[in-house]
């Protein structure tokens, strides 16, 4: 068996109808089992984000408002760009449906989830405080459930692995600064220029990623929300250019979705491919998010879930929305033969003739580098909790070597691995929080009743 056979039966077995019960099931039961808490507090959790109630007395490192941009500078990434356009290619505009409906049903998966992270946090060998799944589990479910939590820090290492946006990022460089859209170069040759531009990446990455959270949580604060600002700004000239056209491409995201002729091979396959680029745009469920809302600093759990679901709104149902209408109108997706991130860049070369894919390559380059930065500090974290703080210099050696990987591999290895370990960390991740929600909805309660008695709400 090749290396890519390998990598292609890794994800096919972790994806399958088991995921589809697991994230959008387990995320359908959180959202009526809180009484549609994400729906009825966006406000206050709005409110929570610009730093009305923080608490900075309380334990953790970052604000409400950075652990919300440390979170999304992880999954507004590649995931928005380059994953819709795999969902559209693979699945077909259809895909784009089970995103939305995942990413719904997520908003209510991370206020369960993030909450958690802050009501069952625990101490690494240094004995700070630190939350994530492997401390839920330990620290909520109790000792003997240890090797879920230990199950969820191996994959965790892998899934963060900085596979898919580093790859992604030196094509869209090779493709914009040096070669032109769709040239070739002799293999050999190609080689030395993805080599030279991952080194180039690796060196900004080690800069930020050697200074842990803070600083991390400090360059997301200041480019993600800029960077969403400028997408969404090329997005809307796309969409009132073609004002006319974008209820054709609504209507058709919803029929696609439910057609047996999808290129996807029918209903199942096309939600099968929404719901798991879903998982990689948002996260909701897997458990990666859990670890940035476990450093905030607070001592309300409630709070910091009520932020943690504003992220699949903004990401999945504002951000990937953008990218896939951009994609139909430009019609580039029916030819066949480009997907990730080329595809996108395609669509804006006929959407904004002349600038568009340069505008592209700066939104793609600013969220693929953030979200670079941010799974460095979710991969450190599972690596501590298995090794301690000791030797953690050494991962990140590793981690940044992974980037040359990633640059000089194909994009269907890359997708395959991520797939694969993201599915295996959504196991644990849901599993502790569907055992564990009788206890959130038990603070939610409280917290909100307390709240009605001083008029807040």
């Amino acid at each position: 068996m090749t290396f890519a056979e390998a990598t292609a039966a890794f994800a096919y077995y972790a994806w399958g109808p088991h995921m589809l019960v697991l994230l959008v099931g387990g995320g359908l039961f959180f959202l009526l089992y809180s009484g549609f808490v994400p729906f009825r507090y966006l406000k206050h959790a709005i409110d929570i984000v610009r730093g009305k109630y923080d608490e900075p007395n309380a334990d953790g490192y970052i604000s409400h408002a950075g652990a919300l941009s440390s979170a999304m500078a992880g999954t507004v990434g590649m995931g928005n760009i380059g994953g819709v356009a795999l969902a559209i290619a693979a699945g077909g505009p259809g895909a784009i449906f089970w995103m939305w409906m995942s990413a719904l049903v997520g908003m209510a998966t991370k206020f369960f989830t993030c909450t958690l992270a802050i009501m069952y946090r625990g101490k690494d060998d240094t004995g700070q405080v630190q939350g994530g799944p492997m401390y839920i589990v330990t620290q909520g479910l109790g000792a003997k459930w240890r090797p879920l939590a230990v199950f969820f820090a191996v994959v965790g290492m892998v899934g963060n692995a900085p596979l898919f946006n580093s790859n992604q990022l030196v094509q869209i460089l090779k493709e914009q600064l040096f070669m032109g859209p769709g040239a070739a170069a002799a293999s050999g040759e190609q080689f030395w220029l993805e080599l030279g531009i991952g080194i180039g990446v690796m060196l900004l990455v080690a800069s930020v990623v050697l200074g842990g959270i803070t600083r991390i949580a400090a360059v997301a604060m200041r480019l993600v929300p800029t960077m969403i600002l400028i997408y969404v700004a090329c997005a809307l000239y796309v969409l009132i250019s073609h004002l006319s056209e974008v209820p054709h491409y609504l209507a058709m995201i919803i029929e696609d979705a439910f057609s047996i002729n999808s290129v996807a091979g029918g209903l199942l396959g096309t939600m099968l491919i929404g719901v798991k680029r879903a998982a990689f745009s948002n996260e909701a469920g897997i458990g990666t998010e859990v670890m940035a809302h476990g450093s905030a600093r607070t001592a309300e759990p409630v709070k910091e879930g009520l932020v943690a679901m504003l992220g699949p709104a903004i990401d999945t149902l504002l951000v990937c929305t953008a990218t896939a209408l951009i994609i139909l109108i430009s019609g580039v997706w029916r030819y066949g033969g480009i997907d990730g991130i080329s595809l996108s860049s395609a669509a804006f070369a006929s959407t904004i003739p002349g600038i568009g894919p340069y505008l592209l390559m700066m939104c793609v380059f600013f969220f693929a580098i953030t979200t670079i930065f941010t799974q460095a500090f979710y991969g450190s974290q599972c690596f501590r909790f298995l090794f301690g703080s000791r030797y953690l210099r050494y991962y990140l050696y590793c981690y940044l070597a992974a980037i040359l990987f990633a640059a000089t591999t194909s994009l269907g290895n890359v997708v395959n691995i991520i797939d694969g370990a993201y599915a295996l960390m959504a196991i644990p991740t849901m599993l502790s929080a569907l055992l564990l929600a009788p206890k959130v909805k038990v603070a939610a309660r409280d917290y909100f009743s307390q709240l009605a008695s001083k008029g807040m709400v």
